[in-house]
């Protein structure tokens, strides 16, 4: 796998960057999918008519690859009923009825972490997955022989445009990551930690330097200064630009020695040993041109992208397409129903000028798409081989080591939808995967 500076210099428009985040008021009700993680939903442990707390456990883990679900509001339970996700799969979902007080649940109090096993068991009884986006349950990624981690890898790259929640978490909340840090190097004996941050975060490269002259006792740190270019947070990405270590294709992080974390994952961990509170607010970056007042906002769990978009002034117009997180990655929702989920970093709706694309074109065999591809994958052929339904070339031209980052799309000068062909192809691999296993 070819790994190199290869990526595009995307317009950064993060308009809220210096903003202060704003605590909004809690809306009526809240949707709480039990299904904001890669992995098994969570099962409901409440039903119609209870009253919650802000913390009270409503949902238990619904397996080794799962995370419980807390209550982000004080209220009453309404409804448990299936919820359509914006991935296509339909999960229950818990509708908590606020009563406008936000009282926390008294039982919550910091857990007792006195080894490894019980600091792994305190990170999936707060509910944490990764925050970066892509939800995947961190008492999981981090239940591995603690002798194997050489490098924890801190992900401070946020370099998706507009998004600046991540930049929020390192100006403001170094003590919640300093706790965590601690914690790691405590009961895991982490001896190496590194900090990837892209070069424009000028304030919070400062802050993430003091916080780790803080840590520094008895462990090696890093900040590692990286240019400001997409996809620079990509865990393999990031992996390789701070450490030198290539992950093939096929292998975890933890196969090269790296455990990857994204910063507001790490202040959620370091907030929960410090308080017991589990994770049921995000801070969440609100802009796009369709947008009265872009800020970041600090919103309960559940709460609907409709409630958030009003707490910002509403919009100016019907905005053409609405997004969870950035606009190179993120996931168009149908309507602003949709709620506030664990790994939403930022919600975006965007007016007809910003999202209209000029007309797709055939292909010019320019090899724009392989020069920018981090992993210097050839999407056009990928394209090809798709179109004629050709499995065994898809295979051949490492389709599945495509991280959807959408650079090649970018860069099409003919316009042409290469990173949706390449998550058509993908689908289409395990189609025929799995018939071949069914035989």
């Amino acid at each position: 796998m070819a790994f190199s500076l290869h990526g595009v210099h995307v317009p950064h428009r993060k308009n809220t960057a210096n903003s202060s985040a704003v605590y909004v008021d809690p809306p009526k009700t809240v949707t709480i999918p039990m299904s904001m993680h890669i992995g098994a939903p969570a099962k409901p442990c409440v039903k119609v008519g209870d009253l919650v707390k802000v913390g009270t456990l409503i949902a238990q883990a619904g397996g080794t690859v799962s995370v419980p679900m807390h209550a982000s509001v004080s209220g009453k339970v309404v409804k448990i009923a299936d919820y359509l996700t914006s991935a296509g799969s339909t999960v229950p979902a818990i509708v908590i009825e606020s009563d406008g007080e936000m009282i926390p649940d008294e039982s919550l109090t910091p857990p007792v972490v006195d080894s490894k096993d019980s600091l792994i068991e305190a990170i999936k009884n707060a509910g944490v997955v990764g925050l970066g986006g892509a939800g995947f349950p961190t008492h999981v990624k981090l239940n591995v022989d603690p002798a194997r981690i050489e490098q924890l890898v801190i992900n401070c790259a946020e370099c998706e445009p507009y998004v600046t929640s991540d930049t929020y978490t390192m100006l403001t909340r170094t003590e919640d990551m300093k706790t965590a840090i601690e914690a790691f190097k405590t009961y895991m004996g982490i001896k190496h930690i590194v900090i990837g941050i892209e070069s424009n975060k000028k304030a919070a490269i400062k802050s993430m330097m003091q916080l780790m002259k803080d840590t520094c006792q008895g462990c090696k740190v890093d900040v590692k200064v990286l240019p400001a270019k997409y996809p620079q947070g990509g865990e393999k990405v990031l992996i390789y630009h701070t450490t030198g270590k290539v992950v093939p294709t096929g292998k975890l992080p933890i196969d090269v020695g790296c455990v990857v974390l994204n910063c507001t994952t790490l202040a959620a961990i370091g907030s929960y040993l410090a308080t017991g509170m589990p994770l049921v607010k995000k801070c969440v970056t609100v802009d796009g041109g369709a947008v009265k007042n872009p800020q970041n906002v600090i919103v309960p769990v559940g709460m609907s992208m409709a409630d958030v978009f009003e707490a910002c002034g509403g919009l100016t117009c019907e905005p053409s397409k609405v997004i969870y997180g950035g606009p190179m990655m993120g996931v168009t929702v149908p309507d602003t129903s949709a709620p506030i989920m664990k790994n939403t970093n930022a919600i975006l709706a965007l007016t007809a000028k910003e999202t209209k694309l000029p007309a797709t074109t055939p292909c010019i065999r320019c090899g724009s798409c392989t020069n920018t591809c981090p992993f210097g994958l050839a999407p056009a052929e990928i394209a090809k081989a798709y179109d004629r339904k050709d499995a065994v070339k898809l295979e051949e031209l490492s389709l599945n080591t495509c991280m959807e980052c959408g650079c090649c799309s970018f860069v099409c000068p003919a316009n042409r939808p290469l990173v949706q062909t390449n998550k058509l192809a993908k689908a289409f691999l395990r189609e025929q995967k799995a018939k071949e296993g069914n035989k």
